[in-house]
C-alpha cells in the first residue's frame, strides 16, 4: 500500500508564482528519490473554525494563502530512504535556502492511507 507525507503551510499571497515555480523545481528531484506523486493545493475556500481550523495551524498572517500538499510513494520504507536522501542533496538543500514561506510554521506528517477510492 502507497504512503503519504502530507503537508499544510502558509504562503504570502504574492509569492504565489515563486512557490509554484519553486514546488516545479523541486517535484523531479522527489521523483527521482522514489515519490510517484506530488500534489501542491492553493487555499480556495478555507473557513475560519470555531475551535481550530487550517489558517490557525499554522498561524496564517492575513496576507498569506494556506497551501495543503501531499507526496505519495510506494512505501513507508521508500518514503524514509527519500527523506535520507533529500537532506544530503545539495539540490534540496539549495532549495530550501530559496522557500517562499516561513518553514517554522509548516506542519506535516507521514500517513498510510486506510481508504482508497
Amino acid at each position: 500500500m502507497k504512503y503519504v507525507d502530507g503537508f499544510v503551510l502558509a504562503v504570502p499571497a504574492d509569492k504565489k508564482d515563486e512557490y509554484r515555480k519553486l514546488s516545479a523545481e523541486a517535484a523531479p528531484l522527489f521523483k527521482e528519490f522514489g515519490a510517484t506523486r506530488m500534489v501542491e493545493c492553493w487555499g480556495d475556500d478555507v473557513p475560519n473554525g470555531k475551535v481550530t481550523d487550517f489558517r490557525r495551524a499554522v498561524d496564517a498572517k492575513d496576507n498569506e494563502t494556506v497551501v495543503f500538499s501531499w507526496i505519495e510513494y510506494p512505501s513507508k520504507d521508500v518514503r524514509d530512504v527519500a527523506n535520507q536522501k533529500m537532506m544530503s542533496d545539495p539540490r534540496m538543500q539549495a532549495m530550501g535556502e530559496m522557500m517562499p514561506f516561513d518553514g517554522k510554521r509548516m506542519i506535516f506528517g507521514g500517513f498510510m492511507p486506510i481508504l482508497d477510492v
